[in-house]
């Protein structure tokens, strides 16, 4: 993690990181599980560029990985992605609340 030391950004890396964590539980299985290549790519996108943005590479990386599952239709291991996502956030959100 490259986290800014910046208080404010930390507050809004914090909102961040509650967001995702939501749509991980309320979006990602249901992406997989639909086959929607389309919107679970765009899902990927968007976590890897917001996620370099704020200095949490580890996850990016695993948004870059994830986009070349959705575009492979590779839905077994796409899906093998949730837990490592959530996991990743709630690490970054427990590094903030020390």
């Amino acid at each position: 993690m490259n986290i800014p030391e910046d208080p404010v950004i930390q507050e809004l890396i914090g909102e961040f990181v509650d967001t995702w964590i939501l749509d991980i539980d309320n979006d990602f299985k249901r992406l997989v599980e639909t086959k929607n290549s389309e919107d679970l790519y765009r899902l990927a996108h968007t976590l890897k560029g917001s996620c370099f943005q704020f200095g949490l590479d580890d996850i990016a990386h695993l948004g870059i990985e994830l986009m070349d599952k959705a575009k492979a239709k590779e839905w077994d291991i796409a899906l093998t992605y949730e837990q490592p996502l959530r996991e990743k956030f709630i690490e970054v959100r427990n590094f903030l609340n020390k």
